[in-house]
């Protein structure tokens, strides 16, 4: 099958979007499949550099978002290319500039149009007009709108599908969570190298959180609660390990509260990277509250990292077992699972069956197995749909 995923926001941008299409297409390569990138230019890679498979159209930095982009031209030069490469299927990751242009070619080759919401929307919105512009209400219809005439909506969460429902949409929609490529973080990792870069003694304990530095993510949380926590242990540290436009903010609270000595920004590491950075902690924390697929959780699973994160529908179900993690949701709760790790980390059976049924159900082959499944329903279904010439209700998606 020849793939072609349409996507604003991939690598060398970091983000959780990126890391699920390198993922996935990984993924279906492995499988025999054939998977296509069309995304946006990035200052990052010289104009000049080879990218087999990836096709990258002019774009601009995304307005009040500057460190993401939008293509502002190359509709034509993307259906021209998707010609030429013969695509099976279209798979959208955004509901932005790439997805318009990949909506646009798989209506004018006549082939299926699927989609992946990875975005709560309803979430984000202070970042334009500082929230005076765009209310939920436009969010809503912004997505029924975009979603119209798919042959399928991928949710990565139950979250976000009923999200999804709640806002009428007809589409059919199928919850696949995304998948991690475990082989990066289930590799003995020696951390003595990262620890010297940091300064840190060999028994000094870490709290770790790994994520873009803005608004939405709450990092400002876990440093205000970090001095109740050094009453503890007045050696632990707490290391964020990302970039993004509040840093300067974060690194004004740190020196209002006196915290040089016991927080580090690590700065934006390659994906490729980030394991080490998992097997130093001792534990994972997030205080967002914004999660619909956390990446970065299931990252720190897989390198048998505990994680202390806040409580939502999602997170929930994906730490149903205190042996992978804890929810909260208030800074008491947060404390006591904290002190409550670092004091002891069972390693029962019991804790270890869990942990290997969990990771296999978010596992890339899993997530790829799944995906390639959804696409031949969808294929199903747009040819039901274009024969009847007709809509159809969701429930009808999964018989042929």
């Amino acid at each position: 099958m020849n793939v072609g995923i349409f996507t604003d926001t991939y690598f060398p941008q970091v983000s959780g979007v990126a890391t699920s299409i390198q993922t996935l297409k990984n993924d279906l390569e492995r499988k025999g499949n054939t998977v296509y990138i069309f995304t946006t230019t990035d200052p990052k890679v010289p104009k000049d550099t080879v990218e087999p498979n990836i096709f990258r159209l002019g774009s601009i930095p995304f307005v009040s978002f500057t460190d993401r982009r939008i293509a502002y031209r190359g509709m034509f030069h993307a259906l021209k290319l998707a010609k030429e490469l013969d695509l099976d299927i279209v798979h959208t990751q955004t509901e932005f500039s790439l997805g318009m242009i990949g909506k646009f070619v798989a209506y004018s080759l006549k082939i299926p149009c699927v989609h992946t919401y990875h975005t709560m929307y309803e979430n984000y919105l202070h970042y334009v007009l500082n929230g005076h512009l765009l209310k939920p209400y436009h969010v809503k219809q912004m997505s029924r709108l975009f979603v119209a005439g798919m042959a399928g909506v991928i949710a990565p969460s139950e979250r976000t599908y009923d999200t999804l429902k709640g806002y009428g949409i007809m589409t059919p929609l199928a919850i696949i969570p995304t998948g991690v490529d475990l082989s990066l973080f289930q590799q003995a990792v020696d951390t003595t190298a990262l620890r010297q870069k940091w300064h840190l003694a060999a028994d000094q304990k870490i709290l770790l959180t790994l994520s873009r530095i803005a608004n939405e993510k709450k990092i400002e949380v876990l440093i205000k609660n970090l001095p109740d926590l050094l009453t503890t242990d007045p050696r632990l540290i707490l290391m964020i390990v990302g970039d993004g436009p509040d840093r300067a903010d974060l690194d004004e609270l740190v020196d209002q509260l006196h915290l040089e000595q016991n927080v580090i920004f690590a700065g934006e590491v390659d994906h490729d990277h980030v394991s080490p950075y998992y097997h130093l902690a001792d534990i994972f924390v997030s205080a967002s509250d914004t999660e619909s697929q956390g990446l970065t959780f299931i990252e720190a699973m897989a390198a048998n990292l505990r994680c202390i994160v806040r409580s939502n529908e999602y997170t929930d179900n994906l730490f149903a077992d205190p042996s992978l993690g804890i929810t909260y949701d208030n800074s008491t709760e947060y404390l006591t699972a904290v002190r409550t790790y670092l004091e002891q980390r069972p390693t029962t059976a019991h804790g270890v069956k869990v942990r290997e049924q969990k990771l296999y159900s978010i596992s890339a082959e899993a997530f790829g197995d799944r995906v390639l499944d959804f696409y031949q329903d969808s294929y199903k279904y747009f040819l039901k749909k274009k024969l009847a010439n007709k809509p159809f209700k969701g429930e009808e998606y999964y018989h042929d």
